[in-house]
């Protein structure tokens, strides 16, 4: 973003809630947002189908992952606890001022989430490896990796 607003480079691909301030400040422009749908924060952004970017949409995701095998008892109050939080009126309202959007209720499950990395997963990954995106650590092992969903490889 410091390279951006200083013109050392003239684009970059950011989530909403980094760049939001620039933007209403402006001191970058924000040319199109990578959802399906105009950013509640930002209705004066188009969409990147508008700009004219068909089906480019990349969205942000977060979630609370909990180790396999975690009683079901205790994924289910922690998801409550995530809810309550996330509809709290003053949470809610600091996250939009972020430029970060809701989703709704039904949406807020362990189901929902995990069906939504599963999708993000089956779209993202077919690009990742023919592309042969890696991450190289240590100079010893390689890691190809997609929207934090890593898998380990050891070279030999």
């Amino acid at each position: 973003m410091n390279d951006l607003v200083a013109g050392q480079i003239d684009l970059i691909v950011d989530q909403l809630s980094n760049s939001i301030n620039q933007v209403r400040a402006g001191t970058i422009r924000g040319y199109a947002v990578t959802d399906s749908k105009r950013a509640e924060s930002a209705t004066d952004i188009p969409t990147a189908d508008e700009a004219g970017l068909p089906g480019f949409h990349m969205t942000l995701g977060s979630g609370i992952w909990v180790p396999k095998g975690t009683p079901k008892e205790i994924v289910t109050k922690l998801n409550a606890a995530a809810v309550e939080a996330l509809n709290d009126p003053s949470v809610r309202k600091q996250l939009e001022n972020l430029g970060l959007q809701m989703p709704p209720n039904d949406q807020l499950t362990p189901q929902a989430l995990g069906d939504w990395q599963k999708a993000e997963i089956a779209k993202w990954w077919p690009m990742i490896k023919a592309a042969n995106v890696r991450v190289e650590l240590n100079g010893r092992s390689s890691v190809t990796a997609c929207s934090g969903i890593t898998s380990n490889r050891t070279r030999g």
